[in-house]
């Protein structure tokens, strides 16, 4: 792409209706996907989807948001990718990020860092002391090295739904 743009947004109640389905199509995909691979990474999809219905309400009501990510060229708008962030009930001053998901036509832009570092000044900008999340090195080796190149560290698991191979981390953020 040349002279390519990434624009983030975060999905709110002034969203357009193409923004939202877009969001929705994205972590879709991510369930997906997830669903696809055979071992740990596999989830109930159905929480998921209840998710999606939600948009744009659904993570603003779990204290985060979601964000997709757009790339802008000469010849179009195109949704690249999304992730998600919420409060964690669990851990005072902690938040979870969620659902990173970059199109495979755009993986090797640096759009997962990209997003990954806009939920943390998103985060740290609405007070969270620290951003949690899980993940599974074994089919999700580039974003678990993503994780520790940007500082993030193994940590105690924050929810009961660990399974074998799941790795749970932090990166504080103060």
């Amino acid at each position: 792409m040349n002279r390519s743009e990434i624009t983030i947004q975060a999905l709110d109640g002034a969203s357009d209706a193409a923004c939202v389905a877009t969001a929705r199509e994205l972590l879709l995909e991510y369930g997906r996907f997830v669903q696809s691979v055979e071992g740990p990474a596999r989830f109930c999809f159905g929480k998921l989807e209840d998710e999606v219905r939600g948009l744009p309400a659904t993570y603003a009501a779990m204290g985060g948001e979601c964000l997709v990510a757009w790339i802008n060229d000469e010849v179009e708008n195109a949704g690249a990718g999304c992730v998600t962030y919420r409060a964690l009930a669990t851990v005072p001053g902690g938040c979870e990020m969620k659902r990173l998901w970059v199109r495979p036509a755009f993986r090797g832009t640096g759009l997962g860092e990209r997003l990954t570092l806009e939920v943390l000044a998103r985060a740290r900008d609405a007070g969270f002391a620290a951003v949690y999340l899980d993940t599974v090195p074994e089919t999700m080796g580039p974003a678990y090295r993503m994780y520790q190149r940007l500082g993030f560290v193994e940590c105690a698991p924050f929810h009961e739904s660990a399974t074998a191979g799941m790795v749970f981390m932090r990166r504080s953020l103060v």
